[in-house]
């Protein structure tokens, strides 16, 4: 190959070369495929300690030190203890607030730097010494920057590198027709134009050609690369890097759930939410089973008020039916049944009344007429006593059929108690056997369930209503009938049971002879998720919560028994762990 050609080839080569490199420097420090940053709230810089007895968290703000002691298994805020801190200014007690925690004036955390201090609680008989590191930011600390290319770097490995990113921005400057890529392709076919001539004539090109085609080439190359780019913005510094918060900075100290899925929730949001924590502990316990079960009157402390005959409904004395939920005592009278009395028998009724006071006038006058004679002897006493009773029982006679006529029925309260249901209205008619009041004594309850498993008696059953209140109760019995194809089982509610009333709903849980292993909690400690997972909420760190997917079995009213998702030991959250759930 002529000496000429091969120059020419070793110029395009460097040219190329150079082309490439600078796409490649002129790209440098930019990313165009990386999103940007994402923005996270910043948290105070914070230190804790823990021991078996405290917890205790340290947070610089605006020159103090707030200090926040609980107690480890419970979270349960302590106050009145005694804080005394050994700080770089020597040993120095902290105060009470009223926000339940407590601070110290440090105008040393003022300075960045890491610290570490030693912090002695005492509460109570029980003294403990909390060893808290601090650590206080630079505000004007700046990320180092990444190191230049060295120049020896091979031409090869630049071209590797610059590949991607001049593919993609060709991509888009093809798409929107860009002027300068138009530039470059005419320039590149210009080039190849006289490379061709020089190889078919064997002559020399003239250099002001080349240098021309060269200098085309670099200047649309530059211009290519820095095309529809901003180089007024300052330049990024540490982009990934979320620097934290400043002492003195904003600062936002929210509760929050973080990435990884976890709940941050600072020790004043603790103690606002009344969050409180219990820890695990293994356990063999009887299992339960739920049955369905409503609320029922104490057949021997209630009763009900019927009619004997149908008949009208009248006030009684008091001139007023008592009203519901009133309270009434065995016997008196709630309302009266006047019987109606048929033409018929009106006018046998009249017959009779006719024929009684024809035989009373007789007799009266026989007991007049014997009263006169029994002075002489003509008649003797027992005469006249014979036609005295004869006549009194006319009488009562008369004023029974009366009675009969016109006097209503009394309905009678059968117990005391209070009036559950009533059914009088006045002039309302009531047949025979209709129940007109019911009275049952709120204090006497019991409770009956449906079991489709045989229950012994001695047996001890929970109930527990919708609003998360729970009964103890006594077994009182089941039946042998089948009901629904479930057999009733009568339990009696044991202690107050005021609120209840009969035929409320509820879930009755009693115990069986199988045994379960595994850790009771309350109710209250397991939340049921948007995808109606059970999860109950680990106190994994002083202010941090993990959420744990368990699976539970009833145990009785107010506890359930985790049988997986979590390990004795561990401190969950029993109070407050809906509130904790609703953290976003």
């Amino acid at each position: 190959m002529s000496s000429p050609l091969a120059a020419m080839l070793r110029a395009l080569a460097v040219t190329m070369a150079l082309l490439v490199a600078g796409q490649a420097s002129a790209h440098e420090g930019h990313d165009h495929g990386a999103p940007p940053p994402p923005i996270s709230k910043t948290i105070a810089p914070r230190g804790e300690a823990v021991s078996e007895a405290f917890e205790l968290v340290a947070i610089p703000r605006d020159g103090t030190l707030q200090l926040y002691l609980d107690r480890f298994t419970t979270g349960e805020p302590i106050i009145g203890a005694t804080l005394e801190v050994d700080t770089p200014e020597g040993p120095k007690t902290a105060r009470p607030t009223a926000a339940r925690s407590y601070e110290l004036p440090a105008p040393w955390l003022s300075k960045p730097g890491h610290y570490d201090v030693l912090v002695t609680v005492t509460a109570g008989d029980t003294v403990d010494v909390l060893p808290i590191s601090l650590t206080i930011p630079n505000p004007g600390a700046v990320p180092v920057a990444a190191a230049p290319v060295g120049a020896a770097q091979a031409v090869s490995d630049t071209v590797r590198a610059a590949v991607p990113v001049v593919t993609h921005s060709i991509q888009e400057r093809l798409a929107r027709q860009d002027p300068v890529l138009l530039t470059v392709a005419a320039g590149s076919f210009l080039l190849g134009l006289l490379m061709m001539l020089a190889l078919r004539g064997r002559r020399r090109v003239p250099a002001i050609a080349v240098l021309a085609v060269t200098a085309t080439l670099l200047l649309s190359a530059s211009a290519f690369a820095h095309g529809g780019e901003d180089h007024d913005e300052k330049p990024v510094q540490g982009a990934a890097l979320i620097q934290p918060s400043q002492p003195g900075g904003a600062t936002t100290d929210l509760a929050q759930r973080l990435p990884d899925g976890s709940v941050f929730v600072p020790k004043p949001t603790q103690r606002l939410l009344e969050l409180r924590t219990a820890m695990t502990a293994a356990g063999t316990f009887q299992r339960s089973v739920g049955l369905p079960g409503r609320v029922i009157p104490n057949p021997n402390a209630s009763g009900v008020v019927q009619s004997s005959v149908g008949g009208r409904l009248s006030p009684p004395p008091s001139g007023q039916f008592p009203r519901l939920g009133s309270p009434v005592k065995k016997g008196d009278v709630l309302a009266y049944v006047t019987q109606p009395v048929q033409r018929v028998d009106v006018s046998d009724m009249r017959q009779r009344q006719g024929e009684l006071d024809q035989q009373i006038t007789i007799v009266q006058r026989r007991v007049e007429r014997f009263s006169k004679l029994v002075t002489s002897g003509v008649v003797s006493q027992v005469q006249l006593d014979e036609a005295q009773a004869e006549l009194q029982g006319l009488k009562d006679r008369r004023a029974a059929l009366d009675k009969l006529r016109n006097e209503p029925e009394p309905l009678i309260a059968p117990v005391s108690g209070v009036v559950a249901e009533a059914a009088a209205v006045a002039g309302q008619m009531a047949n025979a056997g209709q129940m007109v009041f019911q009275i049952v004594d709120p204090t006497n309850l019991w409770v009956e369930g449906l079991s489709f498993d045989a229950l012994t008696a001695g047996q001890r059953a929970t109930a527990r209503l919708p609003d998360g209140r729970t009964f103890n109760l006594t077994y009182q019995g089941s039946g042998l009938a089948d009901r629904n194809q479930a057999l009733p089982v009568q339990f009696a509610i044991d202690g107050d049971a005021s609120g209840l009333r009969v035929g409320q709903f509820l879930t009755v849980l009693a115990s069986t002879d199988s045994q379960l292993s595994g850790l009771a909690l309350p109710r209250s400690a397991v939340v049921r998720t948007s995808n109606g997972q059970d999860v109950v909420y680990e106190h994994t760190t002083a202010e941090r919560y993990e959420a744990r997917q368990v699976r539970i079995e009833p145990l009785d009213g107010s506890r359930v028994l985790i049988a997986a998702g979590i390990d004795a030991g561990k401190r969950v959250v029993v109070q407050g762990a809906e509130l904790l759930d609703q953290v976003r």
